[in-house]
């Protein structure tokens, strides 16, 4: 399966995720998520937890957050750092500043979600 950021149900969950709307881009990625073979399949529940590790935040929930993120990382974590046109590694790295964050207490309306960057030119 190769991605596609620009039209469809991805690129709506990404609109949606950047735009803060955490729940409809889980929901409109689990519908992609749903029909995919591995290793796309684990990649999208990866990048679905972490939506919804946010909507759990939004919910003033950060035991789910973190739950959910390290859920996410530990998925995330087993692909290279540039896969189906996601940058893996800024992914990663900012899943780990956010556990952090919560680990210490940071107040997190600081803090932007975690950044899902697409490189179109793949």
């Amino acid at each position: 399966m190769k991605f596609d950021w620009t039209q469809g149900a991805l690129a709506e969950g990404l609109r949606l995720y950047q735009q803060g709307e955490f729940f409809a881009a889980h929901e409109t990625w689990e519908s992609v998520w749903l029909e995919s073979q591995q290793p796309e399949k684990m990649f999208l529940q990866g990048l679905i937890q972490v939506t919804a590790a946010f909507h759990h935040l939004q919910s003033n929930n950060p035991l789910g957050t973190a739950l959910l993120l390290k859920a996410a990382l530990a998925r995330l974590e087993r692909y290279p750092a540039n896969f189906g046109g996601i940058s893996v590694d800024v992914l990663c790295d900012d899943i780990r500043a956010w556990l952090q964050a919560l680990d210490a207490g940071t107040p997190t309306l600081q803090l932007r979600s975690a950044r899902i960057g697409v490189d179109l030119s793949s």
